[in-house]
C-alpha cells in the first residue's frame, strides 16, 4: 500500500495521511467515530454559529409597566414557605410574590425549610441580598423585614394550597383566611397558571423573580472568585445523572458499572423501573436522563470541540463521569477550583448558588435535564442578553436510537434537531415573563 500511496500522492501529503491512519486503526485507538467526529467538530461551525430566528426577551408589559398604585391599606401579611433545593424554593417564592400582589398583601421574607436530605440549614438572607430585593420590588409589592408587634409573637396560620390541581383561585380560597388571621403562610399551588394573574400581579412576580433576587455580597464575591478561576471562554454544563434522580425517573440503563447500578437500586424505594412497552414509551417521551456517555455524544453531534473548557454545574454523586471526561478532558468543578475548606463549610444552597452564578455568566450554557435550575438560568441569561443557551433533547435522542440510528447517522440527526431548536428559540421554555421576538 505504501508504494501505491507514494505514486499517487505528493510527498507533502503522504506523512499526514499515514499518521492519521495509524491513529484511527491502531488497536489501542479510541472509537474511530469519536476520533473522526472530534476532528470534524474542530473544522465545522458549532451549534452556536447557527443564525437565530427567534429570541426570548423580557416582555414589554413588564419592563415598561405602568403600574397602579399599591393599596393604602394591606389585607394582611403572607410568608411563603419554600421546600426542596435552592431553585425549587426560588420558584415557589417567585409565585408567592405574585400571590401577595393579587391579595393586596404585604410580603414577609420567606422561610426556607431546613432539609436534611439537601444538607441544608441556610435561610433566605444567607443566599440573597434582602435590602436589594426590597428596593427593587418597591412599587410592585410591599415587602417587610419585620412584622408589626401585635402579630410578630405568633406563628402564621397555615393555608394548604401546595397540592391543588387545575385552576386555583387565590382570592376565593386564600383571601378569607388572610382577612381573618392577618398573618398566614402558604406554599404556592404547583400547577397554578400564571397567565390568569392580573397584569399588575404578573409584573410583580417578574420584577421580584428576575430583577430583584441578587445573591448577597459574600456569595456574589465567592461566585466572582470562582468565575475568574475558570479558563475562558467556557461552556457551563448542568449534567444530571445522580442515583436518586435516575431512580426517580423509573428508567433502566444498559452498560452501567456495578457501583452505579447498586447506587440506583439503593435509591429506588418503591419506585420500580418501567418494563416492556411501558419502558419503551416512557423513554421515547424523553423521560430518561441522558448518561454522561450519551451527553458527550450529543455534544460532539453539536460540533462542540472536545478541547472545550467545560464548567460542570452539578452536585455531588454524579455517576459514570469517566465516560464523559474520556472525551471532554477540560472539565472543571467548584470542588476542583476552590479551597477544600471552603467547600466543606458550604451548605447545599450555597453550592447551588455558586453554580447558578457561574451558569448565568458563562459564554454558553447547556442543560441535559430541563429542571428548576435550568429554567431560572435560561431566564436570567435572556434578561442579560446571553443567548448561547440550549437544553439537550432527551426525546430526540431516545426516538432516533429507537429506530436504530447510530454513529454518524445518529450524530447528523441530533445536529439537525438541536439546530432547529436553537434557531427557533425552542428547548428553553421560559416562564410567562418572557416573550418571543422575531429577529
Amino acid at each position: 500500500m505504501r508504494p501505491l500511496l507514494r505514486r499517487l500522492l505528493p510527498p507533502f501529503l503522504l506523512l499526514p495521511l499515514l499518521l492519521l491512519a495509524a491513529v484511527l486503526f491502531s488497536p489501542s485507538a479510541p472509537n474511530p467515530f469519536i476520533s473522526f467526529f472530534g476532528s470534524f467538530s474542530l473544522e465545522e461551525p458549532d451549534i452556536w454559529s447557527a443564525r437565530r430566528v427567534v429570541e426570548w426577551k423580557a416582555c414589554n408589559w413588564w419592563k415598561n409597566a405602568s403600574l397602579p398604585a399599591l393599596p393604602a391599606k394591606t389585607n394582611g401579611y403572607i410568608r411563603v414557605d419554600c421546600y426542596g433545593g435552592l431553585n425549587q424554593m426560588r420558584r415557589d417564592f417567585c409565585d408567592g410574590i405574585g400571590i401577595a400582589r393579587i391579595l393586596n398583601a404585604t410580603l414577609v421574607l420567606p422561610k426556607f425549610e431546613v432539609a436534611a436530605y439537601w444538607n441544608e440549614s441556610s435561610g433566605f438572607a444567607d443566599v440573597f441580598d434582602v435590602d436589594y430585593f426590597i428596593q427593587q420590588t418597591k412599587g410592585f409589592v410591599e415587602v417587610v423585614k419585620e412584622l408589626p408587634e401585635e402579630i410578630a409573637s405568633r406563628e402564621p396560620y397555615r393555608v394548604d394550597c401546595s397540592k391543588r390541581k387545575g385552576q386555583f383561585d387565590y382570592v376565593e380560597a386564600v383571601l378569607p383566611a388572610l382577612l381573618e388571621h392577618r398573618y398566614i403562610s402558604l406554599t404556592p399551588a404547583i400547577s397554578q397558571r400564571r397567565d390568569r394573574y392580573p397584569l399588575y400581579a404578573k409584573s410583580a412576580l417578574c420584577q421580584g423573580c428576575y430583577n430583584a433576587l441578587r445573591l448577597n455580597k459574600a456569595l456574589e464575591a465567592k461566585g466572582s472568585e470562582l468565575f475568574k478561576l475558570i479558563p475562558k471562554p467556557f461552556l457551563a454544563l448542568h449534567l444530571r445523572f445522580e442515583p436518586d434522580m435516575v431512580a426517580y425517573s423509573q428508567c433502566e440503563y444498559q452498560g452501567l458499572s456495578s457501583t452505579s447500578l447498586h447506587a440506583i437500586e439503593a435509591s429506588r424505594g418503591d419506585r420500580k423501573p418501567w418494563t416492556g412497552d411501558a419502558a419503551r414509551i416512557w423513554r421515547n417521551r424523553g423521560k430518561c436522563p441522558l448518561t454522561p456517555k450519551e451527553t458527550a455524544f450529543v455534544l460532539q453531534s453539536l460540533k462542540i470541540p472536545t478541547n472545550t473548557t467545560i464548567y460542570l454545574a452539578a452536585g455531588d454523586g454524579l455517576m459514570e463521569m469517566e465516560d464523559f471526561t474520556a472525551v471532554y478532558t477540560n472539565v472543571y468543578t467548584k470542588s476542583s477550583l476552590l479551597n477544600s475548606e471552603d467547600i466543606f463549610r458550604m451548605h447545599g444552597n450555597t453550592k447551588a448558588a455558586l453554580d447558578y452564578y457561574v451558569s448565568i455568566n458563562s459564554d454558553a450554557y447547556i442543560a441535559t435535564y430541563f429542571g428548576n435550575m435550568d429554567k431560572m438560568v435560561s431566564a436570567m441569561r435572556a434578561v442579560n442578553g446571553h443567548y448561547k443557551t440550549l437544553a439537550l433533547s432527551r426525546r430526540a435522542f431516545a426516538n432516533f436510537t429507537a429506530i436504530g440510528l447510530k454513529g454518524v447517522e445518529l450524530a447528523d440527526a441530533l445536529w439537525k434537531s438541536h439546530r432547529e431548536d436553537f434557531v427557533m428559540g425552542r428547548g428553553t421554555a421560559l416562564p410567562d415573563c418572557f416573550c418571543e421576538f422575531t429577529l
